[in-house]
């Protein structure tokens, strides 16, 4: 049996490796808040949210597939989280399974594997009977798939003859046993055969009394003496040999049941996270929605009222969204006031790739996307005191290892990249590594308070850019949403006048401030 609730075609392997940069990914993106809401305490849920979310798919079938899987656990969400106590229990049981004979031996391998399997036995019921009261209100193909094994699989029939059998496997009433004699009188074809049913009381008397009026079969008895030990031993060791293959075919059977459960919460563990974090957000009043993958090859982004679900966890209020549209574009220029929300615009554009290449929802009322074979991030760091060498040498090493994994179809996020040094070699640094990213196919975000290079690339009238600036009220007042348009030399000083007297002096016509100069 096969969950096949994230792979159509392969289980989820969690123990698989992980993007180079997680670490930097993780912190620049703050994605820890987000796998903090979706394992809600749980450790497991941890693991498998992390997994999956880093280890995005690159096909937007592939996404699709989850995406209607996941559209069945919001639609009912009982069921599932029902189903994930389930398979949690049925391992919590494995590990309660303990007895007298050693694992090492194949009685001992019996015993343990007929206790778990009927332990097993009722958890396989409870999701039979899911599947037969819930199953016709699921629509997607992996829960369609999953509840009809189910039913086919685990029928009345063949759930009474596996419990039959586990009975006899107990061997209340003792083990049937044949062999030959090899060359040395040694044993030989040990077979185990089946016990038949206990006759009745009539039965049982009538072959009593033919036995002993006309049967003398006491030579066909031998009896151990209870003192002898080695008696005792050369008895265990037959018994061990007669039921190896049985043994063996058990412990078979055990570990494929115990893998489907493992599986099965290993998968619906992701879905589990993902209730939990919708709940969240819900909570609040936060969209999300389904977004629309597209396959690579034409650079596509854009959005409504995409918002950042870290900020949104973060805080009591509800946050901003943003409206984007990016299509055609590979570079998204985006300046403007301290914080006006660019760098909060930033990481919803990140998490949102991300959440949509792992097949979730995403912050947003709409969002689409071409799929990408990777996500870089590059942000500003606090000053580290511990540091061998300057700022900008470690910006420049961290780019520098940007640049040795980046690939044709990527994305890189630059969240004030290069402002550790003066503007104007700062400027020359990004300008010359944002054109060799852009030549080379890779969609590039930069937020950046270099007014020499936003200037620059909007000068540059590239068709493949767009311009994106943190609005700003009259009054100073930020609405922390972004609008196109050009750069202005204007981000900082405004609000450090302001700080300082309060108000900023009005322009006559043709007048320069010292404001903007």
């Amino acid at each position: 049996m096969k969950a096949h609730l994230l792979y159509r075609d392969r289980d989820f392997d969690l123990p698989g490796s992980r993007p180079p940069h997680e670490a930097a990914l993780a912190q620049d993106l703050e994605l820890n808040t987000l796998l903090g809401a979706m394992a809600a305490g749980d450790p497991f849920l941890l693991e498998v949210a992390r997994k999956a979310v880093l280890t995005s798919l690159n096909e937007p079938e592939a996404i699709g597939y989850r995406q209607r899987v996941l559209a069945d656990c919001l639609n009912r969400p009982a069921i599932v989280r029902e189903m994930y106590a389930i398979a949690v229990e049925a391992l919590q049981r494995e590990k309660g399974v303990w007895g007298v004979f050693s694992p090492r031996y194949p009685e001992g391998v019996r015993y343990r594997s007929v206790k778990l399997l009927q332990r097993f036995m009722d958890l396989l019921k409870r999701l039979r009977r899911i599947a037969d009261a819930h199953g016709a209100q699921f629509r997607s193909e992996g829960f369609t798939t999953l509840f009809g094994m189910f039913t086919k699989e685990l029928d009345d029939e063949y759930l009474s003859i596996i419990e039959d059998h586990l009975r006899r496997l107990e061997f209340r009433d003792g083990v049937l046993l044949s062999a030959g004699l090899d060359e040395g009188n040694k044993g030989t074809r040990h077979v185990l055969h089946k016990l038949y049913a206990k006759q009745n009381w009539a039965e049982r008397l009538k072959d009593w009394v033919s036995e002993c009026l006309f049967s003398d079969r006491s030579g066909y008895v031998y009896e151990i003496d209870e003192r002898d030990e080695a008696g005792f031993r050369a008895l265990k060791e037959l018994n061990n040999r007669g039921i190896a293959l049985v043994a063996s075919a058990l412990a078979q059977s055990t570990d494929h049941i115990q893998d489907f459960f493992s599986m099965l919460r290993l998968e619906l563990g992701f879905y589990v996270g993902c209730l939990n974090l919708r709940e969240r957000l819900a909570g609040k009043g936060e969209p999300t929605c389904f977004p629309v993958p597209l396959a690579s090859g034409k650079a596509v982004l854009s959005g409504r009222g995409l918002y950042d679900p870290c900020l949104s966890l973060s805080v009591e209020q509800r946050v901003v969204g943003n409206d984007v549209s990016a299509d055609d574009k590979l570079l998204v220029m985006i300046s403007g006031a301290n914080r006006g929300g660019k760098s909060t615009l930033l990481r919803g554009v990140g998490l949102a790739q991300l959440m949509m290449q792992c097949g979730m929802f995403v912050p947003a009322t709409s969002f689409g996307a071409n799929v990408c074979d990777g996500i870089f991030t590059h942000f500003k760091r606090e000053e580290d005191a511990s540091m061998k060498s300057g700022k900008l040498d470690e910006e420049l090493s961290r780019m520098s290892s940007i640049v040795d994994n980046v690939r044709p179809n990527n994305i890189v996020l630059l969240n004030e990249s290069f402002a550790s040094t003066n503007e104007r070699e700062g400027s020359e640094i990004a300008r010359q590594i944002v054109r060799a990213l852009v030549e080379r196919g890779i969609k590039v975000f930069y937020v950046t308070h270099l007014f020499d290079l936003a200037q620059g690339f909007h000068r540059a009238k590239m068709d493949a850019a767009l311009f994106l600036r943190a609005e700003r009220l009259a009054d100073g007042r930020r609405t922390f949403r972004l609008v196109e348009g050009e750069p202005l030399p204007t981000s900082h000083a405004e609000d450090v006048y302001r700080r300082v007297f309060g108000t900023v002096p009005v322009r006559r016509q043709g007048e320069t401030s010292a404001v903007q100069a």
